[in-house]
């Protein structure tokens, strides 16, 4: 492992299991708007960049009302959202080490903060679609990490589960450790993988 001294971490997928939330709130939204949705567009985007593709006849006004829509149906669906493997130890891992992290995510403040809350993580540091003009893949959102958490790009480690992510954090300028099986800076099986790593 490259010492780092800081983590921004995605949220969705990474932290947090909320597949099946995602994947609902889209084919509520996509029979509202009688479009069909596919899941390689939604994983890890800002909703406002699907729904440009989706619907690229909607003004720049109308696509902020549909993503808003779309945040909504998610806010209250929280029955299956649990922590992923690790995610719990890895937080803590980070914390016990001092290293500074921090959720950089494409949802809002108030679905971040619920779905940490439903899976048991603690909120922390928070960088929403609210905080900065362009999402993932825009390094826009990492950048914001970095600051907010006062440490240089360079230094910071992305965790992420989505190609959108992963090409946000290397657009920063940053390293990447990459979930599901994508191409990464630091392999990793698992949080728990990348939690042995740290503390090594």
């Amino acid at each position: 492992m490259i010492p780092v001294k800081a983590v921004l971490l995605d949220m969705d997928g990474t932290l947090v299991d909320s597949d099946a939330a995602v994947e609902r709130a889209w084919h509520r939204w996509a029979a509202e708007h009688g479009v069909s949705v596919d899941a390689t567009l939604f994983h890890g985007n800002p909703a406002a960049t699907t729904i440009r593709v989706v619907r690229p006849d909607l003004s720049d006004a109308a696509v902020a009302v549909a993503a808003q829509r779309n945040l909504e149906l998610q806010y209250d669906d929280l029955s299956d959202v649990v922590a992923t493997p690790g995610a719990a130890r890895l937080l803590r891992t980070l914390d016990e080490l001092g290293l500074p992290w921090a959720v950089v995510t494409s949802a809002d403040r108030r679905l971040a903060t619920v779905r940490l809350a439903a899976a048991g993580l603690p909120t922390g540091h928070l960088v929403t679609v609210e905080d900065t003009p362009r999402g993932k893949p825009d390094p826009a959102p990492y950048l914001a990490g970095a600051a907010l958490l006062g440490v240089d790009p360079k230094d910071c480690l992305v965790v992420e589960d989505a190609q959108p992510g992963i090409d946000a954090g290397h657009a920063a300028g940053m390293r990447v450790a990459a979930l599901r099986g994508l191409p990464g800076d630091v392999p990793i099986r698992d949080l728990d993988d990348l939690a042995d790593q740290l503390a090594h």
